[in-house]
């Protein structure tokens, strides 16, 4: 380990220790670029900016280790000049967003369904637990499975169970070709259409309606792209779009009503609701703005299997769809195991928690 390293490892470590001894919480924040998503925190800010950079890189392995306050802009621009990427396309609404903050989030961009989530690209972590200890989970390999499964929990726990110091991710190499296309179709139609694509060897690797057009994306090989491109027609558009939805910059985004995230299972109908969709992720992920009721909401994205997240600060104290009685005790569990003392963020996600 390198003395840099070390030292702002321990630094961390040291507050961790400082906070477990007189028992009072801790607000873990990288570049605070999701800080808005969830229920407010209180405690002292414990920042994780300072410890960044790659600990290891190799290409020809496809995998990447660096230190939680490395910013995702940096990671992503050593990979892409390598010819490789994050093939979850992780969200960020600034250059800030950090890794450990990309991790604890567990957001995933279009090509979600087709090449995975966060979680999926994760093989090791480093975590400070909240019983003092610096530990690590996983590896750099696929073939090493020990603790694989801790790690991929730290996806989405928004630091409410540890403080992610350091994460191995899988790379892959950015494809070859792409094609983007644009066909005028409505909502009922591409949900159609994108059901029966699915079932057919398409390159996809995104595709999302925006209320009057289906956007699709195509990437693979020269011949692959180029054959989809002549079955499906529709005309072209600029690949810069993929990039606006992926970090809210679509004038979809700008309207003033409340912002709610649906997720869905694959294949669900189109769902009649108060105020405008935007249908990404083949249609498993929904962007509503609406000033629907919340419950409402939730009612229906369970009714279908799914839930219903709430991006807009201050609407509801529950920005997370509560969980049913026996999830939720696990929760309770699994943070008592790694958090005694509910140090880590307490209540971003759940009062319980």
């Amino acid at each position: 380990m390198a003395v840099a390293e070390q030292d702002e490892s321990t630094a961390l470590l040291e507050q961790v220790n400082q906070a477990r001894a007189i028992n009072t919480p801790l607000q873990i924040r990288g570049g605070a670029s999701k800080a808005w998503l969830g229920r407010s925190l209180r405690g002292t800010v414990i920042d994780t900016r300072s410890h960044c950079g790659i600990v290891n890189y190799d290409p020809t392995e496809l995998v990447i280790t660096a230190r939680a306050g490395t910013r995702l802009a940096d990671l992503t621009r050593v990979l892409q000049d390598n010819g490789q990427m994050l093939a979850c396309e992780p969200p960020y609404t600034d250059d800030g967003a950090t890794l450990g903050g990309m991790l604890a989030a567990g957001l995933s961009g279009p090509r979600r369904p087709w090449a995975g989530a966060v979680r999926d690209a994760v093989l090791g972590t480093r975590v400070i637990t909240g019983l003092g200890l610096h530990l690590r989970f996983g590896g750099e390999v696929m073939k090493n499975v020990a603790g694989y499964d801790l790690s991929r929990l730290m996806a989405g726990s928004f630091g409410c169970l540890g403080l992610i110091s350091e994460v191995s991710l899988k790379v892959l190499p950015i494809p070859r070709c792409q094609a983007h296309i644009a066909l005028e179709l409505d909502a009922h139609s591409a949900l159609l259409k994108l059901g029966q694509w699915g079932q057919q060897p398409l390159p996809i690797s995104a595709a999302c309606h925006d209320g009057q057009v289906l956007r699709v994306r195509l990437e693979g090989g020269d011949g692959s792209v180029r054959a989809a491109c002549e079955r499906l027609g529709g005309e072209p558009f600029a690949p810069s779009w993929w990039q606006a939805l992926n970090h809210q910059r679509l004038d979809f985004f700008q309207d003033p009503r409340p912002l709610w995230r649906l997720s869905l299972p694959n294949n669900t109908a189109y769902l009649e609701l108060a105020g405008d969709q935007l249908l990404d992720w083949a249609g498993a992920q929904r962007w509503l703005k609406s000033d629907a009721d919340p419950e409402h909401l939730r009612k229906v994205a369970s009714a279908q299997g799914g839930h219903a997240t709430c991006y807009s600060p201050g609407l509801t104290d529950s920005p997370f769809q509560p969980l049913p009685a026996a999830l939720m005790h696990y929760h309770r569990q699994l943070k008592q195991r790694l958090d005694p003392q509910g140090i880590f963020n307490p209540g971003r996600m759940y009062a319980e928690v």
